[in-house]
């Protein structure tokens, strides 16, 4: 009897290794800063798989394609504004700025919830400065925790930033964009992009990726997202991932994407 369970482990074993049982390659993508056009923000909408999409608040069509997005079954993030090292004053309606009181922050980051309807999770627009900034950073994990079931993706646009290091100390449930789909809108970057996320996902396991309403983009996804699972790749939600890519670690330094996008 014991000779025959060796042989049977070794069979599975044997099994195992050359079928990958077990390896699970899974991505998440979130199409950013929707809102102000209906076309582009349709076409994302409609995007293959569990496809996330964020909506900047304050924009003229973010209720709309909010509510579309969560009626055909797509995750709706909060694209929260916050503070750029960049020269020029952010024109957002909505954000938070270093010069914001607490007070200002929780009024700020109310205002922006009710402009976009059934919001899962925040994830940071620009904040290259703010990010950076533990106060403010506390301030708006202690607005995120406040309200049930919402997380925090850091959009990463600075090495620097401290958002997943307080977000662990507020017990805020976060995670951090590993790719950056389109740093530019031009056709190459995005295959690049795209290839390199695949390839990091294999490495990983598991990788977040963001990308924006550009044409590019859209045309990429629209052709390849269909053919990951043949790829033995799985497009699954981003919440699926909050929390066990190795994004979500605050001490993760892997920094093979440009380190400092100052402008978004």
């Amino acid at each position: 009897m014991t000779l025959a369970r060796s042989w049977l482990a070794a069979a599975l074993l044997l099994l195992a290794s050359q079928t990958g049982a077990g390896d699970l390659v899974r991505v998440a993508i979130i199409i950013d800063d929707l809102g102000n056009q209906s076309q582009s923000g349709r076409r994302a909408i409609g995007l293959h798989g569990d496809v996330a999409v964020a909506f900047l608040p304050g924009t003229p069509l973010a209720s709309s394609l909010a509510r579309k997005a969560y009626r055909d079954g797509k995750e709706v993030f909060l694209k929260l504004p916050l503070q750029a090292d960049a020269g020029e004053p952010s024109t957002d309606p909505v954000g938070i700025r270093l010069d914001m009181s607490r007070v200002e922050v929780g009024e700020a980051f109310e205002r922006a919830l009710l402009s976009v309807p059934h919001v899962i999770g925040v994830n940071s627009h620009r904040g290259s400065l703010l990010t950076q900034h533990p106060g403010h950073m506390r301030w708006l994990m202690d607005e995120i925790k406040a309200r049930d079931n919402l997380f925090f993706i850091d959009s990463y646009t600075t090495h620097k930033s401290v958002a997943l290091q307080i977000a662990a100390e507020t017990r805020v449930t976060a995670a951090k964009r590993d790719v950056f789909l389109d740093s530019d809108s031009a056709p190459e970057t995005v295959a690049r992009e795209f290839d390199r996320m695949k390839r990091l996902a294999r490495k990983r396991g598991s990788v977040i990726a963001i990308g924006h309403p550009y044409e590019a983009t859209l045309s990429l996804l629209e052709r390849e997202l269909p053919m990951l699972a043949a790829e033995g790749i799985e497009l699954v939600p981003v919440s699926e991932l909050v929390g066990t890519s190795a994004g979500a670690d605050p001490i993760h330094e892997e920094t093979i994407e440009p380190p400092e996008l100052a402008a978004l």
